[in-house]
């Protein structure tokens, strides 16, 4: 099996290295790793504008969240394939020019179905950037510095979280919701620039059999099955909730069937003959699903219900990713001692005690009260989530392990779609039921919480039964050093074929 970077640099091991030489490349491979996860976080907070500025509902804009991480799920395992044919750097910088040229037109979209499918090309460039980037920069430093090189990219996963929803709210309030988007341009170049100067070259190696039937079926599987989810909001009996169900479902089977199979599959599903990693990967996902939905309605509870600006509402979201940038290098710690079971069930146990708080919430409920529940969700996650994505690598079966991550990284962005699909839908669906049970002479706006009070409950009931799962949890059986290489040799890992 070829590795993604096929050429690196002479001054990588041993004495000859220097940090001086890779800052440059090092700082391009930042770069475009910040633009693409700020992206991530910076259109939640400015979804209350862009639904009064299309004049449409929530329903609609969703899809600018849910078509992008679909289509960053699309690519994200086609990275290796791709690399290995044309070349990491060609590749790197093909995809930050692509996502550029997406946030360019995203900022010119005249409709809401504009704005949706240039998100959709900004996900088809941003999926790569972060599995290619990885692998680059592992390749530049020698196994001795191989630790704090790589942990130069918690930079932009730990600052782009937490800023994004500050700047995505200055930006809407005092500029445009326009400029969300063309911020990238610059940014953009920037790292366009400093990649063709500084990155090394990279061979093109004969690429692996590419698995078209799976790179076809998958899309329409999950797009439909969330489009499914999303209708199923309003109604489980709709026409249109049924169609996207069942071809989405019909799809899913087929894709499957293809992928166990394939000699060399899309995404490796054999993984899941493991009882520990089947049982880790679903907890994370419905981890997932809960707090991914719960921290896109958040910010429009703020500015639809109290009324915050878009800048006050990123603000009060910041101490979510700063409590989840605390809890993490604790849980790092922890996890080599006492291992994931009691990290997630104590981290997943706070999660579901701010989420049934705040199912509660009225409109008397206090600002500190919500910023509270925040901060503990923040750290719940950052406590539980880093040990349980390595106690899912850690459950593997050795001679799959390089292909983990690039199936585990294409899920989360498919559940994330489903999480935003499904609460959306749910939201709008129990705010209109709401109303109509109160009758006309109600107050419009107690509707209106009694919908969020309702969406935060069912976050809270699938956090708590993922608090559940998490006792199931137990230390991967030892296994027998099979195919040690593909262990040793974390780049497949990263990007995975």
């Amino acid at each position: 099996m070829s590795t993604p970077m096929q050429t690196e640099p002479e001054t990588a091991g041993g004495d000859g290295f220097s940090l001086k030489a890779i800052l440059p490349p090092l700082m391009a491979i930042i770069v475009g790793m910040i633009m693409v996860i700020l992206d991530s976080t910076i259109v939640n907070n400015a979804i209350p504008k862009l639904v009064d500025y299309f004049d449409t509902d929530l329903k609609t804009i969703q899809w600018t969240v849910t078509g992008y991480t679909l289509a960053l799920s699309a690519v994200i395992p086609l990275a290796g394939w791709m690399t290995d044919k044309f070349g990491s750097k060609q590749i790197f910088m093909t995809t930050i020019a692509l996502f550029t040229i997406g946030s360019v037109l995203c900022g010119i979209a005249q409709t809401p179905e504009q704005l949706i499918i240039y998100r959709i090309i900004q996900g088809l460039g941003g999926g790569m950037v972060g599995p290619i980037g990885m692998a680059m920069v592992f390749k530049l430093a020698p196994p001795e510095r191989r630790g704090s090189i790589m942990g130069l990219l918690g930079i932009p996963l730990l600052v782009a979280p937490a800023f994004g929803p500050v700047l995505s709210g200055w930006l809407v309030d005092s500029v445009s919701w326009h400029w969300i988007f063309f911020i990238n341009l610059p940014i953009g170049i920037i790292a366009f620039i400093l990649g063709y100067k500084y990155l090394p070259k990279s061979d093109r190696h004969a690429a692996p059999h590419l698995d078209i039937v799976g790179m076809c079926l998958a899309p329409v599987a999950f797009s439909m099955l969330a489009y499914g989810v999303s209708e199923g909001g309003t109604s489980w009996s709709s026409a249109s909730t049924i169609t996207g169900l069942t071809v989405g479902g019909i799809a899913l089977i087929l894709f499957i069937f293809v992928e166990l199979r394939q000699k060399q599959p899309l995404l490796e599903l054999k993984v899941f003959k493991s009882s520990d990693f089947t049982r880790s990967i679903i907890l994370t996902w419905v981890v997932q699903l809960a707090l991914f939905g719960a921290m896109l309605i958040v910010p429009l509870y703020l500015q639809g219900v109290m009324h915050y600006t878009a800048l006050e509402a990123g603000l009060i979201l910041m101490p979510y990713a700063l409590c989840a940038a605390l809890g993490m290098p604790i849980s790092g710690r922890l996890f080599d001692k006492i291992g994931a079971r009691p990290l997630a069930f104590a981290g997943f146990t706070v999660v579901s005690v701010a989420l049934y708080v705040l199912s509660g919430i009225s409109v008397d409920t206090q600002l500190w009260v919500i910023i509270l529940c925040i901060c503990t969700m923040g750290l719940g996650m950052g406590f539980s989530m880093m040990p349980l994505n390595t106690h899912v690598l850690n459950a593997a079966p050795r001679r799959l392990v390089s292909r983990v991550t690039p199936l585990t990284t294409a899920a989360q962005q498919v559940v994330v779609s489903f999480a935003v699909a499904g609460l959306t839908g749910y939201l709008t669906s129990q705010i209109a039921a709401h109303a109509a049970s109160e009758g006309a002479d109600a107050n419009p706006l107690s509707a209106v919480v009694a919908g969020y009070g309702d969406t935060f409950f069912l976050s809270a009931c699938l956090v708590t039964a993922a608090v559940a799962l998490s006792l199931l949890l137990r230390r991967p059986k030892p296994q027998t050093e099979e195919r040690v290489a593909d262990v040793d040799n974390p780049d497949p890992a990263i990007m995975g074929h």
